[in-house]
């Protein structure tokens, strides 16, 4: 099945995306700041990385950067999902490798077709 990471300090935010990304027909695991998210990764190898930029221990930007620079699944695409909207943040987090860009709060509308334009259907991995 195909997997997300959803990275997130907020647990209210962790159980939505989980609901949401899992009633869309993909699996979810998911992690509570950017140090948990990478171990996540490493044991989990996702096929789609959600995180926030404002977490403990290791922010979004280490994440992302963490991830590209690794050999194996850094072309993994990346959506940072944040209650920040500035075009400057964007931009650094596009020149970080980030795939694309979500803002809290998020509808289900609008990530699920994000989630099957960049992984497909949602069953098959």
């Amino acid at each position: 099945m195909t997997l997300v990471l959803a990275i997130d300090d907020s647990l209210t935010i962790r159980l939505l995306l989980r609901q949401a990304i899992e009633a869309a027909g993909f699996a979810c695991v998911t992690a509570d700041d950017g140090v948990e998210g990478l171990e996540r990764f490493a044991e989990h190898a996702p096929d789609l990385v959600i995180t926030d930029l404002n977490m403990p221990r290791m922010d979004g930007f280490g994440v992302i950067g963490a991830i590209r620079a690794g050999a194996s699944h850094s072309r993994v695409p990346i959506l940072v999902l944040s209650t920040e909207s500035a075009a400057t943040l964007r931009a650094r987090a596009r020149a970080a490798g980030a795939t694309g860009w979500l803002t809290k709060p998020f509808e289900n509308a609008v990530l699920i077709p994000i989630l099957r334009r960049f992984l497909g259907g949602g069953a098959a991995r």
